[in-house]
């Protein structure tokens, strides 16, 4: 298995940069899945950390989930593996911040909402258009109304639409500014949020603060019963349909799909 997620200690080691380098588009495969759950593992323990910064390599933050495992055969497994990393993301002791740049869509725009904290530049852009496909995002369905609010969800799920920065600051997803910049100068500009926003507090007071927040009936029952009853809609009747199959395959041959509403 090639290394796909880079991770590395910045700010005096309290800080965990996981970096997504998976040319191109950085797309979430389960190879992907599984080494971002590797390094949080990993890490999850360690009393003196403070923070994650999730990023992307080349510009983007990532194009999404593969389509390719989108397929019937593949569907299930894909789909139980990346609902266990946005658990893992969504109950991670410390805050896990998400630094985007450039697109973010489906699956990756998904891994947002089990985020902390949301970094943005100003030319992101985000969305989920999995109804293109003839499917749904089941993340976006269970923790959409909770951390967007019910009517930019509804939007986003049923239109497939790609909105900006703008749009996110004022549903209060992003929680910071980023300059428009590359690289390394990304991720120093994180960095420094973090000094800036995090950097001086306990990693005692972090933890029991996330845990904290993180209690609420509402956002349990958003990770357990809601995210497993969209799950199991879309593993039950959407990877059984012509649809949703039609448009995996149209994409992936570059056509248009050809629906029979069924």
């Amino acid at each position: 298995m090639s290394a796909r997620v880079h991770a590395r200690r910045v700010a005096v080691d309290h800080v965990l940069h996981l970096l997504i380098d998976h040319p191109k588009g950085n797309i979430l495969s389960l190879e992907v899945m599984q080494q971002l759950r590797a390094a949080l593992a990993e890490a999850r323990d360690d009393r003196s950390l403070r923070c994650v910064l999730l990023q992307g390599a080349g510009g983007h933050f990532s194009f999404g989930a593969s389509v390719e495992e989108h397929r019937r055969d593949q569907a299930p497994a894909m789909l139980q593996g990346f609902h266990a990393l946005i658990r893992d993301i969504a109950d991670f002791p410390v805050p896990v911040v998400a630094v985007v740049e450039g697109r973010c869509l489906g699956g990756a725009f998904e891994v947002l909402l089990a985020c902390h904290f949301v970094l943005a530049t100003p030319n992101v852009q985000i969305g989920c258009p999995e109804i293109r496909l003839g499917v749904f995002p089941p993340v976006l369905a269970a923790l959409g109304p909770l951390r967007l609010g019910m009517a930019l969800t509804e939007r986003l799920m049923l239109t497939g639409d790609t909105v900006g920065r703008d749009v996110l600051e004022r549903c209060g997803l992003v929680s910071g500014l980023l300059p428009e910049a590359a690289g390394e100068d990304i991720t120093t500009a994180a960095t420094t949020w973090y000094t800036h926003s995090l950097g001086n507090l306990s990693a005692f007071a972090l933890r029991q603060t996330v845990l904290a927040a993180r209690s609420h009936p509402l956002w349990r029952q958003s990770l357990g019963e809601a995210l497993d009853a969209v799950e199991r809609q879309y593993v039950e009747q959407v990877v059984t349909s012509h649809d949703g199959n039609e448009g995996i395959e149209a994409f992936l041959a570059r056509r248009s799909p050809l629906w029979t509403d069924a």
